[in-house]
Protein backbone atom coordinates (compact mmCIF):
# COMPACT_ATOMS: atom_id res chain seq x y z
CA UNK A 1 0.00 0.00 0.00
CA UNK A 2 2.94 2.73 0.56
CA UNK A 3 4.05 1.69 -2.72
CA UNK A 4 0.90 3.04 -4.37
CA UNK A 5 1.22 5.86 -2.78
CA UNK A 6 4.28 6.78 -2.79
CA UNK A 7 4.12 5.68 -6.73
CA UNK A 8 1.00 8.24 -6.34
CA UNK A 9 2.68 11.19 -4.76
CA UNK A 10 5.19 10.72 -8.02
CA UNK A 11 3.28 11.45 -10.75
CA UNK A 12 1.29 13.99 -8.96
CA UNK A 13 4.55 15.72 -8.24
CA UNK A 14 6.10 14.96 -11.93
CA UNK A 15 2.63 16.07 -13.15
CA UNK A 16 2.41 19.40 -11.02
CA UNK A 17 6.06 20.41 -12.37
CA UNK A 18 4.97 19.94 -15.73
CA UNK A 19 4.17 23.81 -17.25
CA UNK A 20 0.47 23.79 -18.32
CA UNK A 21 -0.33 25.11 -21.73
CA UNK A 22 -2.69 28.41 -21.30
CA UNK A 23 -1.53 30.50 -23.88
CA UNK A 24 -1.37 29.61 -27.32
CA UNK A 25 -0.36 32.09 -30.36
CA UNK A 26 -2.44 32.05 -33.62
CA UNK A 27 -1.01 33.24 -37.29
CA UNK A 28 -3.79 34.06 -39.24
CA UNK A 29 -2.05 33.52 -42.73
CA UNK A 30 -3.41 33.48 -46.18
CA UNK A 31 -1.70 31.41 -49.50
CA UNK A 32 0.77 34.19 -51.42
CA UNK A 33 1.07 36.34 -48.27
CA UNK A 34 4.61 38.00 -48.89
CA UNK A 35 4.63 38.85 -45.01
CA UNK A 36 3.86 35.50 -43.95
CA UNK A 37 6.86 34.29 -46.16
CA UNK A 38 9.03 36.29 -44.25
CA UNK A 39 7.98 35.61 -41.12
CA UNK A 40 8.17 31.73 -42.16
CA UNK A 41 11.67 32.03 -43.32
CA UNK A 42 12.98 34.41 -40.36
CA UNK A 43 11.22 33.30 -36.76
CA UNK A 44 9.07 30.13 -38.03
CA UNK A 45 12.05 27.67 -37.74
CA UNK A 46 13.55 28.80 -34.17
CA UNK A 47 9.97 29.44 -32.43
CA UNK A 48 9.54 26.81 -30.80
CA UNK A 49 13.03 26.56 -29.47
CA UNK A 50 12.37 29.76 -27.91
CA UNK A 51 11.04 30.96 -24.00
CA UNK A 52 8.15 32.70 -26.12
CA UNK A 53 7.33 29.01 -28.40
CA UNK A 54 7.49 27.25 -25.02
CA UNK A 55 5.06 29.65 -23.25
CA UNK A 56 2.65 30.19 -26.77
CA UNK A 57 2.73 27.39 -29.48
CA UNK A 58 2.42 28.50 -32.60
CA UNK A 59 -0.75 27.22 -34.53
CA UNK A 60 -2.04 28.38 -38.35
CA UNK A 61 -5.39 28.72 -39.14
CA UNK A 62 -6.16 30.25 -42.48
CA UNK A 63 -8.11 33.42 -42.98
CA UNK A 64 -11.13 32.91 -44.04
CA UNK A 65 -11.13 30.11 -40.84
CA UNK A 66 -9.89 31.82 -38.17
CA UNK A 67 -13.46 33.12 -37.27
CA UNK A 68 -14.60 29.55 -36.71
CA UNK A 69 -11.54 28.67 -34.72
CA UNK A 70 -11.35 31.37 -32.25
CA UNK A 71 -13.79 33.93 -30.44
CA UNK A 72 -12.01 37.22 -31.97
CA UNK A 73 -12.38 41.11 -30.27
CA UNK A 74 -12.72 41.75 -33.95
CA UNK A 75 -12.61 40.84 -37.33
CA UNK A 76 -8.85 40.10 -38.73
CA UNK A 77 -8.30 42.03 -41.82
CA UNK A 78 -4.04 41.82 -42.22
CA UNK A 79 -2.20 38.68 -42.79
CA UNK A 80 0.20 37.74 -40.90
CA UNK A 81 -2.08 39.08 -37.48
CA UNK A 82 -0.96 36.83 -34.30
CA UNK A 83 -3.56 36.30 -32.16
CA UNK A 84 -2.49 35.74 -28.49
CA UNK A 85 -5.71 32.93 -27.53
CA UNK A 86 -6.44 31.18 -24.40
CA UNK A 87 -9.31 28.81 -24.40
CA UNK A 88 -9.64 29.44 -27.69
CA UNK A 89 -10.75 33.74 -26.79
CA UNK A 90 -8.55 36.55 -27.91
CA UNK A 91 -6.26 38.35 -25.81
CA UNK A 92 -4.30 40.35 -27.91
CA UNK A 93 -2.65 40.51 -31.17
CA UNK A 94 -0.10 41.90 -33.09
CA UNK A 95 -0.99 43.14 -36.95
CA UNK A 96 1.39 42.30 -39.71
CA UNK A 97 4.94 41.43 -39.32
CA UNK A 98 7.41 44.67 -39.33
CA UNK A 99 10.71 42.09 -39.31
CA UNK A 100 12.23 40.37 -36.91
CA UNK A 101 13.85 43.03 -34.88
CA UNK A 102 10.36 44.20 -33.88
CA UNK A 103 8.36 40.94 -34.01
CA UNK A 104 10.47 39.68 -30.82
CA UNK A 105 9.93 43.13 -28.40
CA UNK A 106 6.46 43.52 -29.49
CA UNK A 107 5.68 39.91 -28.35
CA UNK A 108 7.58 40.13 -25.59
CA UNK A 109 5.55 42.84 -24.69
CA UNK A 110 1.82 41.40 -25.66
CA UNK A 111 3.23 38.02 -23.38
CA UNK A 112 3.90 40.03 -20.29
CA UNK A 113 0.96 42.64 -20.73
CA UNK A 114 -2.15 39.85 -20.62
CA UNK A 115 -0.32 36.81 -18.97
CA UNK A 116 1.68 35.43 -16.30
CA UNK A 117 4.52 35.07 -18.82
CA UNK A 118 8.33 36.11 -17.48
CA UNK A 119 10.35 35.39 -20.30
CA UNK A 120 12.56 32.53 -18.50
CA UNK A 121 13.04 29.46 -20.32
CA UNK A 122 11.30 26.60 -19.05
Amino acid sequence: MRQIAALCLAAATALAALPAVAAELVMVEQKGCIYCERWDAEIAPGYPKTAEGRFAPLRRVDIGDVADDVALQRRVIFTPTFLLVEEDAELARIEGYPGAEFFWPLLDEMLREVTDYTGESS
